[in-house]
């Protein structure tokens, strides 16, 4: 339970990790499965007090049945948040069974699947259609130098997009392990640019294999230095690698975030012929 902020009961909060099976790793998430009598200020107060990157809130239910829910960082409102959202969906499967979900998101409706395979539940949520856009020079000049990454530090064959599917996210592809692993970066500096691009994360990223990638996400206008496992960033991700032809039409990726903060997860990208839309899956559990 969380403390009573002065606007009524207090809700009862649950801790979960998405894109992990262990507590332990993957990103965290606060859930709260009734936030009907919530406000924003409240809704805000709970998040910040668990500190995790976001935290997700169902405020209702539409005609149709889709759960509305809102995402919270410590700092302010997300329109999507793709870990908060398996999570969410981990939740929902334990208490109510596995089965089909959706949520009604301030991007657009997220359908989400959870099956139950061995001990573990795995929820696949499926993005709202996304779009790629370009950066222009000296914004990425910005970025570079509030990462204190050089432009030779770049991979010139992933070359830098914004992304979006549900939020807004910089793609920057670093030329090796080492230059990703290696990141300190200025927070004020970097922060006042992405509030300027409307930007919800950096996706930094480095190709192991033709479909594997390494990923780490730097989210300082959450007010959070790093995030364990992006979801939302790995939805776009998905579709910048398809508009950029860099993968097949059809695809699976494999994307490992989380390892250099001690907190490795796994989420896997699908990309399938003929739907604009990007699936993004991963295991989730209780934390406690």
């Amino acid at each position: 339970m969380t403390r009573d902020h002065g606007h009524g009961r207090s809700p009862e909060v649950l801790r979960y990790t998405a894109f992990s099976a262990d507590p332990a790793g993957g990103n965290p998430a606060g859930v709260v499965l009734d936030a009907s009598g919530l406000d924003e200020e409240r809704m805000l107060a709970v998040a910040a007090e668990l500190g995790y990157s976001e935290s997700a809130f169902l405020t209702g239910r539409t005609g149709e049945g889709a759960y509305t829910i809102r995402y919270f960082s410590p700092r302010a409102e997300v329109p999507f948040c793709g870990h908060a959202t398996v999570a969410t969906a981990v939740a929902l499967a334990e208490r109510d069974g596995p089965g089909a979900l959706e949520f009604a998101t301030a991007a657009g409706r997220v359908p989400v699947t959870v099956v139950r395979e061995g001990e573990e539940l795995r929820a696949t949520l499926t993005s709202v259609v996304p779009h790629i856009t370009e950066i222009g020079a000296a914004d990425l000049a910005e970025a570079l130098a509030a990462l204190d990454w050089a432009a030779a530090d770049l991979d010139p064959a992933l070359p830098p997009r914004i992304a979006y599917a549900g939020a807004r996210h910089l793609v920057l592809a670093a030329a090796t392990r080492e230059r990703l692993a290696d990141l300190a970066y200025d927070f004020a500096r970097l922060e006042t640019l992405m509030l300027r691009l409307d930007l919800t994360t950096l996706q930094l990223v480095w190709r192991e294999a033709p479909e594997v990638f390494h990923v780490r996400n730097p989210f300082p206008v959450g007010g959070v230095v790093e995030d364990p496992a992006t979801g939302a960033a790995a939805a776009a991700f998905g579709a910048y690698v398809r508009e950029r032809g860099i993968v097949p039409g059809t695809a699976v990726l494999t994307l490992h975030q989380g390892a250099d903060m001690g907190r490795p997860g796994t989420l896997t990208v699908e990309l399938r012929a003929g739907d604009d839309r990007v699936r993004v899956s991963g295991t989730g559990t209780r934390i406690g």
